[in-house]
């Protein structure tokens, strides 16, 4: 059965439409922010089709025109999911040009077919093989399966992107977008094929992204945003098994706020809970970005010092007490202060567990000393 170009546009264009509509009601309104430019990309493409095809017999130029630049910003938000799922994408400046060129370019040179169709194309083929490349050297963990397959879907549409600009521009043989060319033909069914599995495969990445979110919440104690116990345990068990194994030095410190129960009884619950953000972004603050900072329950706060023992255990407790001082006075109008108990881990040391509580008996050894101090475990 011959294939009908126009028909397999119009279906395209049909079924992103119709992804566009349901995008939202899969995805539900609380979505992030890869998942809104997944959307307005969808919708971008689809407009971008049935422009192109009402085109070829109602204002031309503009609708045509409009169809470039809705597909260059189709790319242009795909490109902006990636670098939310995947972190800073190269080339970012170069693709922002060509987006804005796209449309301009064409319509600045549309009195001259060969050009308007040569330049079109070898800019969105282009554009697509910058958003390709995007898919690759992810700056956080990522999976390959999905990244892969939108890499190929998008390598595909540039290639027959690509062709179909060499014919317009160097040939006689794509002489109209509806040309049944056997390139122009296959063109269209590979963007059908390729609308179908980078949807499949935008979805996985959205459901990727979900799950890790989902983990994350798992993880975090709600209220001052650091790890909770579970993921502190989970983390921290996976660093000591490190430094266990490369021999690298490692402190551990258990720290709790001084009398808090009277900070609650006498300031009030909403008192305690802003204590509690405050001591947790302090030690945040205070820790090095690889440190590890937990809420182990109540008042009760766990970090680990990687790579550093005690002198650097001595040293942040030092800075902490100081800006603790000074900040609790200034944001909470009371003075905050806690006790610490801190351990370094020694050789043959394995388990998270065992290294934790030589920590937590120096911190109650701290507390029965009068509080306010720390102490190192022997």
């Amino acid at each position: 059965m011959p294939l009908d170009f126009l028909t397999l546009m119009t279906v395209m264009a049909a079924n992103l439409f119709m992804i566009s509509a349901a995008l939202p009601l899969i995805m539900g309104r609380d979505v992030s922010r890869a998942a809104r430019h997944v959307q307005a990309s969808m919708l971008l493409q689809a407009v971008a089709w049935a422009a192109i095809i009402a085109s070829s017999t109602l204002w031309d130029q503009t609708l045509s025109t409009v169809s470039i630049a809705c597909n260059a910003a189709a790319q242009w938000m795909l490109y902006r999911a990636l670098e939310e799922w995947l972190g800073p994408r190269p080339l970012r400046r170069l693709l922002l040009v060509l987006v804005i060129a796209a449309p301009l370019g064409y319509t600045l040179g549309f009195g001259h077919y060969a050009w308007r169709v040569g330049w079109a194309n070898f800019v969105l083929a282009t554009i697509l093989c910058i958003v390709a490349r995007a898919t690759l050297a992810p700056v956080v963990e990522a999976n390959l399966r999905w990244r892969s397959l939108l890499l190929g879907c998008l390598l595909t549409s540039a290639a027959f992107t690509l062709a179909r600009g060499m014919l317009g521009a160097f040939t006689d043989q794509y002489p109209s977008f509806r040309t049944p060319h056997p390139v122009n033909l296959a063109a269209a069914v590979a963007t059908n094929v390729s609308l179908v599995l980078g949807t499949v495969a935008l979805l996985v990445a959205w459901r990727s992204e979900a799950e890790h979110k989902l983990r994350t919440l798992a993880m975090t104690d709600g209220l001052t945003g650091v790890l909770n116990r579970r993921g502190f345990t989970t983390q921290g068990s996976s660093l000591l098994a490190h430094a266990a194994r490369h021999q690298l030095p490692m402190t551990a410190m258990m720290l709790d706020l001084d009398h808090f129960k009277q900070v609650n009884d006498t300031h009030g619950h909403e008192a305690g809970d802003r204590a509690l953000q405050l001591f947790a972004r302090l030690l945040g603050d205070t820790c090095r970005s690889g440190d590890l900072v937990g809420r182990l329950g109540g008042e009760e706060f766990g970090v680990l010092l990687l790579h550093n023992s005690e002198p650097a255990g001595l040293a942040l407790d030092r800075r902490l007490r100081r800006r603790l001082h000074a900040a609790s006075v200034a944001e909470l109008g009371f003075a905050l202060d806690y006790s610490a108990g801190m351990a370094v881990l020694q050789p043959g040391e394995a388990a998270l567990a065992e290294l934790m509580a030589r920590a937590d008996g120096a911190l109650y050894a701290a507390k029965t000393a009068g509080r306010g101090r720390l102490i190192a475990a022997e």
